[in-house]
């Protein structure tokens, strides 16, 4: 019997905070006296709240018998892992050598403009999430952005405000520059 999903994503309500800090019990029964298991933990927890609030980290650090310092440096050595909450959408802008070059910086800071967000950050209606990457593999197709598991090829900074206004009226993105990862 499979366990019931209890996440907003699912269509329902969101878990309250004590709801996942039981699941968080959990996970941490489950992971605290295994070899290596501290990356899983993180990742499980990331899962159950969406980032990494302080109070899980605390309470991660405490069952595992280590500082909160070493924990908070793990968390913030893998770019993976993220301490603010992330939007519907990830945007992930290329920054490696052929989207730097042929624009890639350009791109980023109309993003940033657009979104009135830095790298890192979420905006206020948690709709997208901004990073930076350094290679899509398309280093042909310069520069590329992606958003979720879609591929934007040979963007210009011209066309964020038209890309990122599509996802906010719920459009799909045009098919002309778009692959699917």
């Amino acid at each position: 019997m499979s366990e019931k999903c209890t996440c907003a994503c699912a269509g329902g309500p969101a878990p309250t905070e004590a709801e996942m800090m039981t699941r968080l019990e959990g996970v941490l029964a489950e992971y605290c006296d295994k070899p290596g298991g501290l990356i899983p933990a993180l990742q499980m927890t990331q899962a159950i709240f969406g980032y990494l609030p302080e109070a899980a980290l605390r309470r991660v650090a405490q069952a595992f018998d280590k500082p909160y310092s070493e924990v908070a440096g793990v968390v913030s050595f893998y770019s993976f892992f993220t301490t603010v909450p992330r939007g519907a959408h990830l945007i992930r802008v290329c920054l490696g050598t052929a989207c730097y070059v042929r624009g890639g910086g350009l791109v980023l800071e109309a993003l940033k403009k657009k979104l009135a967000i830095d790298v890192g950050e979420t905006t206020a209606d948690r709709m997208f999430s901004l990073e930076v990457a350094r290679c899509f593999g398309a280093c042909g197709l310069a520069p590329t952005m992606s958003i979720d598991d879609v591929i934007f090829k040979r963007v210009r900074p011209g066309k964020v405000a038209e890309i990122i206004d599509g996802y906010y009226a719920k459009t799909e993105p045009a098919k002309e520059g778009v692959a699917h990862a």
